[in-house]
């Protein structure tokens, strides 16, 4: 049944950074209702569709029900009105202000239904120079000191993730604060409104150490510092991999592995503060002697002296690794019309309320006219409505 079994969640958002959120809430039994104008959402047109639907649609909309109706006409707001009454959550990602020149503000929402949680996901909050700007996911990254960290470490040149690593950020903090907010109501009886920009839900995300020059104001540390400490990609001579060395224990695991023992007492490298100090020549030792081994044999020697590592994988070979094969980590489901659609299994294994990928994404309307009857519009009022290109079908998007 899923954790949030019971609960109904009316989805207004587009692109990720909402949709992934939902669809997390869908997976652990919420029934959640997309909600979209007569066009489908932006995400539906972008990317190569199978079965009429890109892959990156599908996966932050899986599990999900479609109903498409204008809101721009007053039937299709009584619609609305209708679902929000009964509803536990509304997500919504428009512009600050767009919900409630659409007439479907907090203030006047909660009118209608005091326990509804009501989520406002922006890009940059509701106030200040940028709050009405449109933003996609680089913009995040540049404002929120991304491209900084993954600053290449010998040119300095700024570069970005290669995913929407903003977006779906925001959409992890939205699901588990949406579960807080609905925790609280259970508690009280009382829903509440949650607000959430992107840009905060970034910095949050990269401030423990990505930011850890900034944290003491008065320490005298260079705001610029970077964490040199972390091993990252080393080539050997058939591949690549990566091994960490953090603690005393690792490095000297680290140097017998690599046959280089007489580093283990160097005063460069003996304790962990030294280590972070000489990090790069460290880095450079290391990388030279890891770079005369096989990767079989080298990661073998690493795992025999309890030395954290792992293979590069390319994204072909993710399905066939031996690890992730034996965690079940990506499901595969048989979905008619798809055939196997494989998605990552939900992170977090509930003992008692497993979560799972449950349904494919919805076609453009394809539960409109079940959602329309559950509201109590009669059969002839639907025919009106979709006549009337109110709603739109299944059979006529």
């Amino acid at each position: 049944m899923g954790p949030l079994a019971g609960m109904q969640v009316l989805d207004l958002t587009s692109m990720v950074s909402g949709p992934m959120a939902g669809a997390m809430l869908a997976d652990q039994g919420a029934e959640v209702i997309k909600i979209e104008p007569p066009h489908g959402e932006q995400m539906r047109h972008l990317g190569q569709p199978h079965n009429g639907l890109p892959p990156t649609f599908f996966s932050c909309n899986r599990g999900k029900k479609s109903i498409a109706v204008n809101l721009k006409r007053e039937a299709g707001q009584e619609v609305l009105w209708r679902l929000i009454e009964q509803a536990d959550v509304l997500l919504q990602n428009f512009r600050p202000g767009a919900m409630k020149r659409m007439g479907f503000g907090e203030e006047t929402v909660r009118a209608r239904n005091q326990r509804i949680i009501y989520v406002s996901i922006s890009g940059f909050g509701e106030t200040g120079p940028y709050a009405d700007q449109r933003v996609y996911d680089p913009v995040i990254q540049a404002l929120s000191g991304a491209t900084d960290i993954q600053a290449n470490r010998l040119t300095r040149e700024p570069e970005m993730f290669r995913v929407i690593i903003a977006d779906k950020v925001s959409s992890l903090t939205v699901a588990q604060a949406v579960s807080s907010a609905l925790f609280h109501r259970e508690r009280s009886g009382e829903g509440q409104h949650i607000r959430l920009s992107m840009l905060d839900a970034m910095l949050a995300f990269f401030w423990p150490e990505g930011m850890g020059g900034l944290t003491y104001a008065d320490a005298g540390f260079d705001p610029a510092e970077r964490s040199g400490s972390m091993d990252l990609i080393y080539p050997t001579r058939d591949g690549h991999i990566t091994a960490g060395v953090i603690s005393d224990k690792e490095w000297v695991g680290m140097c017998r592995a690599i046959e280089r023992e007489d580093l283990i007492d160097d005063e460069r490298f003996s304790t962990a503060r030294a280590r972070g100090r000489n990090a790069q020549i460290r880095k450079e030792i290391t990388r030279e002697e890891i770079a005369k081994w096989p990767s079989e044999e080298i990661l073998a020697r690493l795992n025999a002296n309890d030395v954290p590592n792992a293979p590069l994988l390319r994204r072909t070979q993710l399905l066939d690794n031996e690890q992730i094969v034996a965690s079940d980590s990506i499901a595969r489901t048989e979905f008619e019309g798809f055939g196997e659609v494989r998605q990552a299994r939900p992170a977090a294994r509930f003992s008692k309320t497993p979560g799972s990928v449950r349904a494919p994404a919805p076609m453009l309307g394809e539960h409109s006219i079940d959602i329309l009857a559950r509201l109590g519009y009669s059969e002839e009022d639907r025919r009106q409505l979709v006549e009337n290109g109110i709603i739109v079908t299944g059979e006529n998007a």
